[in-house]
């Protein structure tokens, strides 16, 4: 299964050894935490990323975006052309949109045609600018299916911004960016929507992981001085 993951054992450790051990720890956590089609991080392991981002955002104010994307009229490239040539066009998306944002922003594959990326320290003044990079990288795309075969595929982009110094939580960032994805989707597909601008208003339940409440004026804090 590993040798399939492309995980190699060192070549100078016996099996059973201490090194081949830990080499075999180290390939099962990395086989649990991707995505086997793409390479990329799996939902599980991105969702660990979005709360370490989310607590950050939380400690030091700094903005912080989230993009979900999704394949636009996947399950017609899958009925045309087959799931052999979907899973080339996934791996496509995958290898564009990781190779659209800097290394330290974490991309991942999430679900079917569904991808996502977080890009810390990403203001608003940048946001659509770094998420329409993205979504021409992947219009831009030509997909070899067969000789002198291709496909071109879109996505429909949507965005959030973490709000800063809120303790929130991954399941309601990922909501905002979803409202988004599927604004962009109703509105015809092949375009970015995000938040503008950044919310800075927070629900109840955001409300509830701030860190502590400001302590009550007291009368005399409102007395002007004699």
């Amino acid at each position: 299964m590993l040798d399939r993951a492309g995980h190699s054992f060192p070549e100078s450790a016996a099996a059973g050894s201490p090194a081949w051990l830990q080499s075999l720890i180290d390939g099962l956590c990395t086989l649990s935490s991707r995505d086997p089609l793409t390479g990329l991080p799996n939902r599980r392991q991105f969702e660990a990323a979005l709360e370490q981002e989310i607590d950050r955002v939380a400690r030091s104010g700094e903005p912080a975006m989230l993009l979900m994307l999704d394949i636009d009229h996947f399950k017609h490239i899958n009925d045309t052309h087959g799931h052999a040539v979907g899973d080339l066009v996934i791996q496509a998306v995958g290898a564009a949109l990781e190779d659209s944002v800097r290394p330290m922003d974490s991309v991942a594959r999430i679900g079917g045609e569904e991808f996502a990326a977080v890009l810390p320290s990403c203001p608003a003044a940048f946001g659509h600018t770094v998420a329409e990079r993205v979504r021409r990288n992947i219009e831009a795309l030509r997909i070899a299916i067969a000789p002198g075969q291709i496909v071109t595929v879109t996505t429909s982009v949507g965005g959030a911004f973490a709000p800063q110094w809120v303790r929130s939580s991954g399941p309601l960032w990922l909501e905002r960016a979803d409202q988004q994805l599927y604004r962009a989707k109703s509105e015809g597909r092949n375009r970015t929507c995000l938040e503008s601008p950044p919310i800075s208003e927070v629900s109840a339940e955001e409300r509830g992981m701030l860190f502590g409440a400001a302590p009550p004026l007291l009368p005399q804090d409102n007395e002007s001085a004699p």
